[in-house]
């Protein structure tokens, strides 16, 4: 069974990505960072620039697990996947992209399918830096989406 996904829609929950990347660092800079929420962090960054480079074909896409500092995290959460998805025609979403994956595997997927991956991937890691920041003892960052939407985070 499929369900097409809008552009609209896609638009609003990479905002919801960005916003929510966005409190996570907020969130790390005021607390001991521990060292695997930071490489969790990197990694989400990293695998969205990853995807990024692969819808539009470059032959070398961004490393998957990079080690960036929080201000590198910083810099690399940046509007300009929210910014190519409003170029997005509702056509685009349907186009396939052949690529490679980390494993050597060579695969084809839509860019609705990448795209809806690639959120989901970021909410399943913060989950994981959630649960890391709460073990050290803190009280992680509060990202959920319905609290986005309340307070008009996204729009």
């Amino acid at each position: 069974m499929s369900y097409d996904v809008a552009v609209p829609e896609l638009h609003r929950l990479f905002e919801y990505d960005t916003w929510a990347n966005r409190e996570v660092i907020s969130h790390l800079r005021r607390i001991a960072v521990p060292p695997r929420a930071l490489t969790i962090l990197s990694h989400i960054l990293g695998a969205e620039w990853l995807w990024l480079g692969r819808i539009h074909g470059d032959p070398k896409p961004a490393v998957v697990w990079p080690q960036l500092t929080l201000d590198e995290c910083e810099a690399q959460t940046r509007v300009l996947l929210v910014e190519w998805i409003r170029t997005l025609h509702e056509e685009d979403l349907s186009r396939r992209v052949d690529y490679t994956n980390s494993q050597g595997e060579r695969w084809s997927n839509t860019i609705e399918d990448i795209l809806t991956h690639v959120v989901l991937h970021g909410t399943y890691h913060r989950g994981q830096i959630a649960t890391i920041v709460r073990q050290s003892g803190e009280t992680p960052a509060y990202t959920d989406y319905i609290h986005a939407v309340r307070q008009g985070l996204v729009d």
